[in-house]
């Protein structure tokens, strides 16, 4: 490679680091102005006070400016007209025709300069400053190139200002010059001279080099008065908003610890002012919460106390009925057609109260939380055939087909396999008793953390906000409608807390005329915290599997197989390995 384009690409490197250095400082700095009040109220009170500070201060330098430009501009006047009458006296009686007009201009300058205090031959120092005069001659074309018809400094006399004074009018002017001494402010002016026939006009040139003086002082003082303002500004308000931001701090922290279960947390309040009164309310509110939370702590402790000595009391009789009822259904065909009835239909609700209690004394292990795993290594396809297996009369009676596709190799992981049945057997009489007679489709998959299962059927579905709802407890989409089971309305939510004792998720999609799918998602080893699901929750389309027969363009992945089953009216189990 050439060193060109080493050279090129280390630099664009670097480019790029640096431009990641500062983008991260950046969101940095934006976070902690998003989280620190106090930061945002200091920043915004320097911004605030800054504006002031500079309106005050241009304000003042240009009121300062303009007293010294309007004092200087009214000395400048009263000495041109002392100086103008002098030049008068001078030049009275001069020859209009006279030639030799340098040295009367020179004899009539000498008049001005010759006061006391002179330190150079053209310059007089009086109220107003020490000026210097120029005499020109207007009659001259050009008195800059005829040296004869002007005495003084007139190239620093603009022309402009000439122009008006040569027009029998007084004016002044501010301008710049360079001298030896560099580039030096003055102020000029200029007024006509009454002659013997000659139009003469004075300039009295002023330097304002102690006014410049004068405000680069007044600038370098505001500017170090109002920085030293600012940072006092600057440390008041931290030291204010400190006094505010601190105990508002406390009382967030105080109420993350009273979040996470320290109900003992309370804020301390000194004196009588707001803040005080704040953690009196906060201290208040947390007790009040504290009691209330205690109390439904007794509550729930004494409902699923309640529930569980009711399900355990009720087992003593409820096996008594059942075993009359089992010596009345033995018997049914010496009873009567209506008894024999009645006998069976005791039969069917002695079974549903047996798996009631059952789910109730469940669902008090699960709130007391001492229902516990017994893990064990299980493929999730032999539990999947159990539980189609359980369903196969159900779908039977429905009129509805099961459509399974898994993998040909093993899906093995460490699970409750009791537990785990129990997920799939409620999610699959779910799908069946809601899927109206249309198929039902089961898939299963795996990655390296998790396994997978989902039911999808295409029957009602669910509208927007009940994903939720069918996992709570005796929960139903629509009692009114006819259901093929008698689910006694617990299995989804005894499922949802199956699968979260498993560190697994549970969870569902559903769209009205579309169907619903339940997702099941378990770690594959206990310990893994799951990031994702190997199959997706909400299906694209009204098909949530890919077509049952693959095409020519599309063969099956050689890792895996597609066992088929189908389980519906009046059709066997068949299995097809394509």
């Amino acid at each position: 490679m050439r060193p060109g384009a080493q050279q090129a690409r280390t630099l664009a490197h670097r480019g790029r680091s640096l431009g990641a250095d500062l983008r991260r400082r950046w969101a940095g700095l934006g976070a902690l102005w998003r989280r620190s009040l106090q930061l945002r109220i200091v920043v915004s009170t320097l911004a605030l006070s800054s504006s002031v500070v500079f309106v005050l201060g241009m304000v003042l330098q240009t009121q300062i400016t303009t007293k010294l430009i309007s004092e200087k501009d009214r000395a400048a006047y009263v000495q041109t007209e002392i100086s103008v009458k002098k030049v008068e006296r001078e030049l009275l009686g001069v020859d209009p025709v006279s030639e030799n007009l340098q040295s009367k201009f020179a004899s009539a300058l000498a008049t001005l300069t010759a006061a006391p205090g002179v330190h150079e031959a053209a310059t007089n120092h009086t109220e107003a400053g020490a000026f210097t005069p120029v005499l020109i001659d207007g009659r001259a074309a050009d008195p800059v190139t005829t040296n004869s018809s002007s005495v003084g400094p007139f190239h620093e006399v603009p022309a402009e200002l000439r122009k008006m004074v040569e027009s029998g009018d007084w004016a002044s002017q501010n301008t710049t010059v360079t001298r030896e001494s560099g580039r030096t402010p003055i102020y000029v002016i200029g007024a006509p001279v009454r002659s013997a026939g000659r139009a003469v006009q004075l300039y009295l040139i002023f330097p304002l080099t102690a006014e410049q003086r004068t405000v680069d002082v007044v600038q370098s003082t505001l500017f170090v008065g109002g920085l030293v303002l600012l940072l006092l500004l600057a440390g008041i308000a931290n030291l204010v908003t400190r006094q505010v931001v601190h105990p508002v701090r406390q009382a967030a922290e105080i109420a993350e610890r009273f979040a996470d279960g320290n109900l003992e947390e309370r804020m301390s309040a000194v004196g009588e002012d707001d803040v005080a009164r704040l953690a009196e309310s906060f201290n208040e509110m947390a007790g009040s919460i504290q009691n209330q939370i205690q109390q439904l702590e007794e509550f729930g402790t004494l409902q699923r106390r309640f529930t569980s000595d009711v399900s355990h009391e009720l087992r003593t009789p409820l096996t008594t009925v059942r075993m009359a009822a089992d010596v009345l259904h033995a018997s049914r065909e010496q009873f009567p057609a209506g008894l024999a009835r009645s006998t069976e239909l005791l039969v069917n609700e002695l079974d549903r109260f047996e798996v009631l209690l059952a789910d109730l004394l469940e669902i008090s292990r699960l709130d007391a939380g001492v229902a516990d795993l017994s893990v064990e290594s299980v493929d999730v396809r032999s539990l999947v055939d159990r539980s189609m297996a359980a369903v196969r009369v159900i779908a039977h009676n429905a009129g509805a087909e099961v459509d399974l596709r898994m993998p040909e190799t093993e899906v093995v992981a460490d699970i409750d396999f009791r537990r785990v049945e129990r997920i799939l057997r409620n999610l699959l009489a779910n799908a069946v008793d809601h899927s109206e007679g249309r198929p039902v489709e089961v898939r299963v998959a795996e990655d390296a953390e998790a396994v997978a299962v989902t039911v999808r059927d295409h029957g009602v579905g669910l509208r927007p906000g009940q994903e939720e709802l069918v996992f709570t407890r005796f929960w139903r989409a629509d009692p009114s409608r006819n259901r093929q089971t008698g689910g006694t309305g617990l299995g989804l939510a005894i499922s949802l807390e199956d699968a979260r004792l498993h560190g697994g998720w549970l969870d569902a999609w559903g769209e009205v005329g579309l169907g619903a799918c339940f997702r099941l998602t378990l770690p594959k080893r206990p310990g893994i915290e799951l990031t994702g699901s190997p199959l997706p929750l909400n299906p694209s389309g009204k098909a949530a599997l890919p077509p049952l027969t693959p095409t020519p363009s599309a063969p099956a992945e050689p890792q895996e197989q597609l066992r088929w089953q189908t389980v519906g009216a009046g059709s066997q189990r068949q299995e097809d390995e394509l």
